[in-house]
């Protein structure tokens, strides 16, 4: 009889668990679309670009081969204008997630804080509509305030402030105040849940024990708020270091960065191999990058990401 019992048991056992490896089956066919754009779109174009960078430069030429070459990396990196635009990108991506992080922090924290459903929800339409703009038009509307008769310059030298236009476009300053602008709601909108999500009686608790506002937020609100900081800041650097319309834009070809010399490589002189290098290069630094934001997360969470 126990036998018996035990038999029955064991096949029901089966029969379970053949109909959840049948359901898993299924919902892996959820996955296969999604994996297959993924694999189109970019392993393959990422390993094309990775084998064109180590061949040999040759201009209007892109069909792969396997003779396999370091002269192009060489270049980059024996060249200064070519070295000193990837430190120069990698500074530029670095101010412009500071910058973020200070004009973004106390505009996530008043919408994460913001008690009344309408304001909250108010604010939040004003972060998301500078979004629904095409980045160009953006770019355009900033060439028109800071250009040299631009409004800021119109009025400054109709009030008598200055003499001459000061040079707020095609320089650095230009690119940083555009790539903050462009990415300035990425860097809120990473902020916003994360604050949400620290309980306000943390804060309360700390305020009743003595500590005020201002030690309450710096010792409570902002080590949680830590994740939303650096994965904010990621996504800006991320953004910025890739751009090209904005370097091309606000900088006017004078401030060279990476993409802008992948553009020219290719766009305008044929080396698809060297731009292929360059982007190589710039591929590499985003990883990089990924990697200290993962060792400055372990730290910040106590060796847990």
């Amino acid at each position: 009889m126990a036998i018996a019992q035990t038999g029955t048991m064991t096949q029901t056992e089966k029969r379970k668990g053949s109909t959840a490896a049948f359901q898993d089956f299924r919902l892996w066919w959820l996955v296969i679309p999604a994996f297959l754009v993924f694999l189109v779109f970019f392993v393959i174009p990422t390993a094309s670009l990775f084998g064109l960078a180590f061949n040999k430069s040759v201009a209007g030429v892109i069909a792969l081969n396997s003779q396999i070459t370091f002269d192009n990396f060489v270049r980059i990196f024996t060249r200064a204008s070519y070295y000193e635009s990837i430190l120069r990108s990698i500074w530029i991506s670095a101010i412009v997630g500071a910058a973020c992080l200070f004009f973004g922090y106390p505009l996530a924290y008043v919408i994460a804080k913001t008690v009344k459903p309408s304001r909250a929800t108010l604010l939040m339409i004003l972060v998301l509509s500078s979004m629904q703009l095409d980045m160009v038009i953006r770019m355009y509307g900033l060439m028109v305030l800071l250009g040299d008769n631009g409004l800021i310059n119109g009025f400054l030298l109709r009030v008598g402030a200055i003499t001459t236009p000061l040079p707020l476009m095609y320089n650095v300053f230009g690119v940083i105040v555009g790539l903050v602008q462009i990415t300035l709601p990425f860097m809120v909108l990473s902020l916003i849940g994360i604050i949400k999500a620290i309980h306000p009686s943390l804060e309360e608790v700390a305020r009743s024990l003595g500590a005020s506002r201002w030690h309450a937020f710096v010792t409570i609100v902002l080590p949680l708020s830590m994740p939303g900081i650096l994965a904010g800041t990621l996504l800006v650097f991320a953004l910025s270091i890739s751009s090209y319309v904005v370097p091309a834009l606000m900088g006017g070809w004078k401030v060279m960065v990476l993409p802008i010399h992948i553009y020219q490589q290719i766009a305008e002189v044929g080396r698809w191999q060297f731009g292929a290098a360059i982007a190589v290069v710039l591929f590499v630094t985003s990883i990089a990058a990924v990697a200290v934001y993962h060792q400055a997360a372990v730290r910040t969470s106590g060796g847990r990401t």
